[in-house]
């Protein structure tokens, strides 16, 4: 592992288009050096950004499977509702109840 000189980044390798030498390049200041031992560019995954926000999606939420519970509609007064939980705030504090009405499909919360 190196890291610039100029400004203390860690160094990247990359390749350039056409050409089999590797490089390692600065993210920050593009300061660029020729690797002095075969590195081949590491590559990381990439997630799209809706797979990190979806609570339950629409082809989860016909289902069916979730446990459901007694508790009152806000929209449609139904009185049956999924139920699942999930840690939205810190690791130390309660966790956050939510449901979907099993009628309209309204999604409501609780905070334990």
């Amino acid at each position: 592992m190196e890291f610039c000189p100029g400004c203390g980044t860690r160094l990247i390798p990359k390749r350039r288009k056409g050409e089999k030498k590797v490089f390692l390049s600065c993210p920050k200041c593009e300061y660029e050096k020729p690797a002095e031992t075969p590195i081949s560019p590491l590559r990381t995954p990439r997630r799209a950004p809706q797979e990190d926000i979806v609570v339950i999606g629409r082809k989860e939420q016909k289902l069916k499977t979730l446990p459901t519970v007694v508790i009152e509609c806000p929209k449609c007064g139904n009185n049956q509702a999924y139920v699942w939980q999930v840690q939205t705030r810190g690791a130390d504090e309660s966790t956050t109840q939510f449901f979907r009405c099993t009628k309209c499909a309204h999604t409501f919360r609780e905070y334990s």
